[in-house]
């Protein structure tokens, strides 16, 4: 039963469930980063450039094969580089970084300064003679031996 109340333990530790709620969220972030770049940002430059659409873009290494069951030939799907989808993702993953990074600069800024810590109980003193410190217990100066 030890090792059950230790995973239990770790489970709803509270960095644990922030990890959860961020992956979760994180994740439909990306969703909707990726549907503004394929459905409201690649149109218009996809039409800039000649109603170009980045998610066609490719490069046919192999065209497909259809089957042919009499001559004994089994289909073969089109082999390709899908360098407009490369477009795409490469888009996504600068835009979510962009957002992560103003999120972060954001909260930096909303951060609060820690209080300098109080001072604590004094330790030293000045001579009134001489003006040189010294321990606060002293009777006499070691500089100028005055009483003090």
């Amino acid at each position: 039963m030890g090792m059950l109340k230790e995973f239990k333990d770790f489970a709803v530790r509270g960095n644990v469930i922030d990890m959860a709620v961020g992956i979760i969220i994180g994740g439909a972030f990306g969703k909707i980063v990726s549907s503004m770049v394929n459905d409201i940002i690649m149109p218009p430059i996809g039409m800039a450039l000649g109603n170009v659409d980045f998610a066609d873009l490719k490069v046919v290494l192999r065209e497909a094969v259809a089957a042919d069951e009499a001559a004994g030939i089994k289909a073969l799907p089109a082999v390709s580089i899908n360098y407009g989808m490369f477009i795409n993702t490469t888009l996504d993953f600068i835009i979510v970084a962009f957002c992560i990074f103003m999120m972060i600069r954001t909260i930096n800024k909303l951060k609060r300064e820690a209080p300098a810590p109080a001072p604590g109980p004094a330790t030293t003193k000045e001579c009134p003679q001489c003006c040189s410190t010294i321990p606060i217990k002293a009777s006499r100066c070691p500089n100028c031996t005055s009483q003090v």
